[in-house]
């Protein structure tokens, strides 16, 4: 007679192959059994991540550790979800006792000690944990480690090393990590058509293809659908005070913004939350949104209005009355704003276009959900039906919203922060205006500029890769350069 599977066998099996959802359905049943158990509450913990249910992990890595609070294994994912919050001294001290331990989990901790402290920009103590060495130096990830450390020591050999990983036979994930920090060091270092030509590479080889049709559709369906006009999309729930999220494209100066409202003691800024994006997922799945919005019940506004804000409120930074919110999917997402968050403060932020698609070509981005940051002509499609999209949401919805032109947000930083706060009630604070000063962690591609001052180093980026835009950008560059204030 063959042995009963147990729970605890059955939540590791799933974890293993990659079964998130049937990993759940497992911790759930074992929590059912036995709510105090810590190999459940930490399996769900692990699976939530994966599912990207961060809201959920959240609260499910605080009781886990709560019932077991020296569990390495659980300390390590304790430190990886700090990291998305920003909370750069708390990853620290969580990851370094563990990375210089001899347990199981010792590699993991020390390899995300080290990416934590290169993307800090704390290279001193970086190169102080590599002379350490230990087991990690065995895992492929210390190739990009070393590198690091090499471009701080010396950048053109840097450079070398990590083009030579990007070509070499690693896994791709590895080579594509290495050839896009490569590529931002050769911009840096005045060699544009090399960091062209290898961002080209680097795209071609491990970037999905890009159907334009499949985004191009929904939005067009979602312009369609909003210019039915005011009342197609209705508040479905009681107002909220307190949330405020920003509209704009990749590398539009939303980090920026983020990192100098956050300064606020009033705002509490959470990076991009993945709650809009379970908000829209779970309205979606109703198989009537967006085309029949009445279909879907109350309850389920209330629902989602609820889990988001629970939370968002509980990884904004302590006495702050607001959160910041980046998702890079509200502009896409206003439609479900409107409907599940009414009386919220949107704020637009737009960047030359031709600026900001340089970026995004030369940036790592996901390859599979991100996959038109390959080429130039949908990038620019998509700042197109951004610009069409906002300003008719913003109107027909009665969004309250602020829209902020990036080289202008930079040209006078104080005019623009001060409308921005004055549209969520809050007083002018000059700490707004030193975003550099911030300690909260930046973990977007955006995390070297925001530790300088407020600047205009990357206005006018574009010029150095000329060659890459002709005249179908025309249209969109008038329309930028006719909402900018100061030129």
């Amino acid at each position: 007679m063959a042995l009963r599977e147990s729970l605890v066998t059955k939540i590791e099996r799933h974890l293993d192959a990659g079964d998130n959802e049937g990993a759940l359905k497992a911790c759930n049943d074992f929590l059912a059994q036995s709510p105090s158990s810590f190999v459940a509450r930490f399996g769900r913990a692990r699976a939530n991540l994966r599912l990207a249910n961060y809201v959920d992990a959240e609260t499910d890595i605080e009781l886990a550790l709560a019932l077991s609070p020296k569990d390495e294994h659980a300390r390590v994912v304790r430190a990886n979800m700090d990291l998305r919050l920003g909370k750069i001294d708390k990853v620290i001290e969580g990851l370094t006792p563990i990375a210089r331990g001899r347990g199981p989990h010792a590699v993991e901790a020390a390899i995300n000690l080290m990416q934590t402290l290169q993307n800090a920009g704390r290279i001193e103590q970086l190169k102080e944990e590599v002379k350490l060495g230990g087991a990690w130096t065995k895992d492929l990830r210390a190739l990009l480690i070393f590198a690091h450390v090499k471009v701080a020591e010396d950048r053109e050999a840097g450079i070398a090393e990590l083009i030579k990983i990007s070509r070499d036979n690693h896994p791709m994930v590895l080579r594509r990590h290495a050839g896009f920090e490569a590529v931002g060091l050769l911009d840096k270092s005045g060699r544009y058509r090399e960091a062209f030509d290898l961002a080209t590479t680097i795209h071609r080889i491990s970037t999905a293809p890009v159907n334009m049709d499949e985004w191009n559709i929904p939005l067009q369906q979602q312009l369609s659908l909003l210019q039915k006009g005011a009342g197609f999309y209705k508040p479905r729930c009681e107002p909220v005070h307190g949330a405020a999220f920003i509209v704009g494209m990749p590398r539009s100066g939303t980090t920026l913004l983020e990192q100098m409202l956050d300064r606020h003691p009033a705002i509490g800024g959470i990076g991009e939350f993945d709650g809009l994006d379970m908000v829209c997922r779970s309205l979606f799945a109703q198989g009537v949104w967006p085309r029949m919005p009445a279909a879907v019940p109350d309850a389920v506004f209330a629902q989602l209005q609820k889990r988001y804000l629970d939370g968002a409120r509980q990884i904004r930074k302590d006495g702050a009355a607001w959160t910041f919110d980046k998702s890079l999917r509200t502009w896409r997402g206003l439609p479900e704003v409107a409907s599940v968050f009414p009386g919220a403060v949107c704020i637009n932020v737009d960047r030359d276009p031709r600026d900001m698609a340089t970026s995004i070509f030369l940036s790592y981005f996901n390859p599979t959900s991100y996959e038109w940051t390959q080429s130039f002509s949908a990038i620019r499609q998509m700042a197109e039906w951004q610009r069409k999209i906002v300003p008719v949401a913003f109107d027909v919805l009665g969004l309250s919203n602020e829209r902020i032109v990036y080289e202008d947000l930079v040209e006078d930083p104080a005019l623009y922060a001060e409308r921005c706060l004055k549209r969520m009630g809050l007083p002018m604070d000059e700490r707004v205006l030193s975003p550099e000063q911030n300690t909260k962690g930046a973990f977007t591609l955006s995390h070297a500029q925001v530790r300088q001052p407020i600047n205009r180093k990357s206005i006018g980026r574009w010029k150095n890769y000329e060659w890459a835009f002709d005249s179908s950008w025309d249209a969109v560059v008038a329309a930028h350069e006719a909402r900018r204030q100061h030129k």
